[in-house]
């Protein structure tokens, strides 16, 4: 009887160093092939990275007379990325309005490349401003994560400008400068246009479509505010660097 007692107990022991030693054997996590951890390492790194760039937002008026504009500013927005490739890294928003109420933003790009494949999708279309839009979607976007300018390109201004002073007055406190480049004449987006800026404290620029290769310094200029700020402009010393400098600081 104690014979079959033992043996009944040393059974029992038997089976739990068994379970014990399988329950060991699933609890090892499998080891990662080098392929899986070159993947990992290298999302991490693009996330780092995404995470240490300046965030610009590129918004544009995308109604219906704004399509010769639009195509050029698609053919330049290159040069913002060309300015900044040896200085930092700049992620670019997309924002525009069109047609009656919409307005959207992209995700925030890295490249020149992504950024023309979003603009070449959108065509122009018949509709009113919504600047007010655009402060309104910059002012949560940089409640998110700092947004260092925004650069906005249009040509009119329907609506009433105390009801966006608010907003850009925000955006200023914020330090979120609006760079805004103007084409054409008309005296109400002029007026409009220039409070902005200087609510923001940003800057003010006239351009016409003739004189591209000014807008493209300009934007460049811009990115690299962005990303280094006043001193990366002064670093960089060119003609349209020093009008920055001038419009910011007040000096012009």
């Amino acid at each position: 009887m104690q014979a079959c007692l033992v043996r009944h107990m040393f059974s029992r022991m038997s089976e739990k160093r068994s379970v014990t030693k399988t329950s060991a054997q699933d609890a090892t996590p499998a080891r990662s092939s080098a392929r899986e951890v070159e993947a990992f390492l290298r999302q991490a790194k693009a996330v780092v990275q995404q995470g240490d760039a300046a965030r610009m937002i590129l918004a544009l008026d995308a109604t219906m007379s704004r399509q010769p504009t639009w195509d050029l500013a698609c053919q330049l927005q290159g040069q913002m990325f060309d300015a900044v490739g040896r200085s930092g890294a700049l992620n670019v928003q997309l924002v525009y309005f069109r047609g009656f109420g919409e307005c959207r933003a992209s995700r925030f790009v890295s490249d020149t490349d992504a950024l023309k494949q979003l603009m070449t999708r959108i065509d122009c279309r018949a509709g009113h401003t919504q600047v007010g839009k655009i402060l309104t979607h910059a002012l949560k976007q940089t409640g998110e994560a700092k947004v260092s300018a925004i650069v906005y390109i249009g040509d009119a201004f329907e609506e009433a400008i105390d009801d966006l002073a608010q907003k850009a007055g925000k955006l200023g406190i914020l330090g979120v400068p609006v760079f805004v480049f103007q084409e054409g004449r008309d005296v109400n987006a002029e007026r409009a246009f220039k409070e902005i800026a200087r609510l923001t404290r940003g800057a003010w620029f006239r351009f016409d479509r003739d004189a591209a290769a000014t807008l493209a310094r300009l934007l460049a200029s811009v990115a690299v505010f962005a990303t280094g700020g006043l001193k990366a402009l002064e670093a960089r010393g060119r003609a349209e660097d020093r009008m920055m400098i001038e419009h910011l600081t007040g000096r012009r």
